[in-house]
């Protein structure tokens, strides 16, 4: 059940991403003054802005950008952490140890304070944003490929291609790695959620993506001082970000029980 409920708000939402342009023609930056703060019409569903611009094609425009950032983000991370937690948990040591202080420490702060620092001090973009959240990103799916190696490295299939003269990066790649894989993918579709809302909280405080360019995070934080005479503003922005952050959730949890509940506890 969870996981038909997250593929369908998911695909909703990559839906509203791709053919966005094409089911909401309106031009999410283009302004009717005349009719800003204007509630929910037939014209435009959503209401509009402060700015007259209609709230429905910047939600979808902002899908965008929550979509892309989430990618990104995950993307990078899990390729670093299977890296770094691959050669922690197989060679073992002074690398394993030396390794496990990093991602030690890195944990020991809140990963939202080192984000916000790290785009206050590279400066507010997409980029910057994607750079931040990857560079805290990556210590998790590391400490989740690590403790999976080492659960991996001791399987008889394994040493028997170490008997056979396999070199160490053969072996890892080939044998070792891949036990990992599933795990690492459920921490994907969960990674996107808390990219999604990290990305919606740095656009929240002004250090995200820049104005004109629609952000859902940026779209609440205008909307805040309208709570009373305009909610809509704010509605809409938060029900998006919650219902994708639901929807990955769901999806994530569903995963993990498909492929195997036991072994991802």
């Amino acid at each position: 059940m969870n996981l038909r409920i997250g593929v369908t708000l998911v695909v909703v939402a990559l839906a509203a991403a791709v053919l966005g342009p094409w089911l909401v023609p309106a031009d999410p930056r283009s302004q009717e003054l005349a009719l800003r703060l204007a509630g929910p019409t037939l014209a435009h569903p959503f209401g509009l802005d402060e700015l007259g611009r209609d709230i429905l094609a910047r939600l979808v425009a902002g899908a965008r950008i929550s979509l892309i950032v989430g990618v990104s983000v995950v993307s990078v991370s899990a390729l670093v952490g299977l890296v770094v937690g691959g050669i922690a948990g197989y060679a073992g040591g002074w690398a394993d140890t030396l390794i496990g202080r990093v991602i030690d420490v890195l944990m020991a702060f809140p990963g939202i304070l080192l984000a916000i620092a790290l785009v206050a001090a590279l400066g507010p973009s997409l980029r910057n944003v994607v750079i931040a959240l990857a560079t805290i990103g990556w210590v998790g799916y590391a400490r989740l490929v690590r403790g999976q190696v080492l659960k991996a490295r001791e399987f008889e299939y394994v040493q028997a291609a170490r008997s056979l003269g396999a070199s160490a990066p053969r072996v890892l790649v080939r044998h070792v790695l891949p036990f990992a894989y599933p795990a690492v993918l459920v921490q994907a579709t969960l990674g996107m959620a808390g990219a999604i809302v990290a990305e919606a909280s740095l656009s929240f405080l002004g250090l995200g993506v820049q104005p004109p360019t629609p952000s859902w995070g940026a779209m609440l934080d205008a909307g805040r001082s309208h709570l009373m005479d305009a909610p809509h503003l704010t509605i809409f922005p938060g029900l998006a970000i919650a219902l994708l952050v639901l929807g990955f959730n769901f999806l994530g949890d569903g995963l993990r029980d498909r492929i195997d509940p036991r072994r991802l506890k």
